[in-house]
């Protein structure tokens, strides 16, 4: 039997100035892409000698700085991917102006346990009722969690899908967005689609069924759906798809922006 081979020797290491030091960390870091610890290492450093932190205490702090900033920059990355129109959270959101929407609900959709799931989300309601806020506060509180979104109006897509239809390029579109984690599907309803149109969305539709998830918004009920989509098989085909296992919130008829419009001029007095 071979003898153990003996454990490697710990690397030499020279004695520096503080500005070679400082030099050859920076460098380093560029190298490696680093930034975090390039702008961090020399005020951590002195706050590690003040605590009188060990060799390894010090370089778990560095480290621990340069995760926390990636991961940062990651959610703000996604956050943009999403092309979100403008910022919406769900802590800015009354929930009690939406008695079929607890706060209990609202918080495990926060957590995107759904979306772990592919299960659909459909928010129904009139005109104003919060609608897009929560499809925006949802979306973005998945693309910070690191999930990938998009959000996107049911006309812009159809737009979108036709032109790749066109030119040729169907298939490569509706792969991207069938990789998305979450589908964030505004005006459903608004406009009415002609037959193509009507198609190509069911596509989009198909390729994530049950699979990954659709959140969707829309001031249309079921069951004038088949005003949108013309055909209603189709419509009844997409109607059993965005229901399957879904969670389908009511945002009712009674105006979200007016009632904080209102609200907002009342605080502030006369």
């Amino acid at each position: 039997m071979n003898p153990a081979t003996p454990p490697s020797p710990p690397p030499a290491v020279s004695r520096v100035s503080e500005a070679a030091a400082q030099a050859a960390i920076s460098a380093a870091c560029r190298a490696l892409f680093l930034p975090t610890i390039r702008t961090q290492a020399a005020p951590l450093a002195a706050a590690a000698a003040r605590e009188r932190l060990t060799h390894q205490g010090y370089l778990a702090e560095v480290l621990t700085a340069e995760c926390d900033d990636r991961e940062a920059r990651r959610r703000i990355r996604r956050a943009k991917e999403a092309k979100f129109p403008r910022a919406k959270t769900l802590e800015e959101f009354d929930t009690t102006a939406i008695p079929d929407l607890p706060p209990a609900t609202l918080a495990h959709l926060a957590t995107g346990a759904w979306i772990e799931a592919g299960q659909p989300l459909v928010l129904l309601g009139d005109s104003g009722t919060g609608k897009t806020h929560l499809l925006i506060g949802l979306g973005t509180a998945a693309a910070e969690q690191g999930r990938r979104v998009r959000y996107v109006s049911t006309a812009a897509l159809v737009n979108e899908l036709a032109e790749a239809a066109d030119a040729k390029q169907l298939s490569r579109v509706v792969g991207r967005y069938g990789r998305l984690d979450l589908l964030c599907l505004d005006e459903l309803g608004y406009v009415h689609l002609d037959a193509r149109g009507a198609e190509l969305l069911f596509q989009i539709i198909t390729e994530r069924e049950e699979r990954a998830s659709i959140a969707c918004a829309t001031n249309a009920p079921f069951s004038e759906w088949g005003a949108t989509f013309t055909d209603p098989r189709l419509a009844a085909a997409v109607v059993d798809r965005l229901t399957f296992n879904a969670h389908i919130i009511n945002t009712g008829t009674s105006s979200y922006r007016l009632r904080t419009t209102r609200a907002r001029k009342g605080a502030a007095g006369p």
